[in-house]
């Protein structure tokens, strides 16, 4: 699946370039983000939990941050196991656009794979499910980066 969408942010670019490389945040706004450790400059492991339709499984994973271009953007890309449920695999390229001295657009490009039983689910809710997980993470960014949570 692929998505691609923007959002504005209150901020400065580098502010949210800082945010967007700080584990308490981005595990702040994860949604079902239960753990998420700096293991490198470059990569986190993760434990979030997912409930997709009927199915509610806990991925335990990886994820890695490359092409680093501060405060330009990077990817960002994760793999986990949920293990009866399934795996799932993606990621997403993200620009960060400054708009004057306080307002950032950033712009992402999410693309993800997902496999076991979650696949048989059916693409419409999967589809639903990841672009309704993908907004939240993307609100609750702004959110905690403008400092309004």
């Amino acid at each position: 699946m692929q998505m691609n969408d923007s959002q504005t942010i209150p901020a400065s670019r580098e502010a949210v370039w800082a945010a967007l490389n700080n584990p308490d945040v981005l595990k702040q706004c994860i949604p079902g983000c239960q753990e998420l450790e700096m293991t490198s400059p470059t990569e986190m492991t993760a434990k979030v939990v997912i409930k997709v339709g009927p199915v509610k499984a806990t991925f335990g994973g990886k994820v890695t941050l490359s092409d680093l271009d501060p405060p330009n953007g990077y990817k960002i890309t994760g793999e986990g196991s949920g293990g009866v449920a399934g795996f799932a695999k993606g990621g997403a390229a993200i620009q960060l656009e400054a708009v004057g001295d306080n307002e950032t657009i950033l712009h992402y490009q999410v693309d993800s794979q997902i496999g076991g039983k979650l696949a048989q689910l059916g693409g419409r809710l999967i589809d639903a499910t990841a672009k309704k997980l993908a907004g939240e993470f993307f609100t609750k960014f702004g959110a905690v980066v403008s400092g309004a949570n």
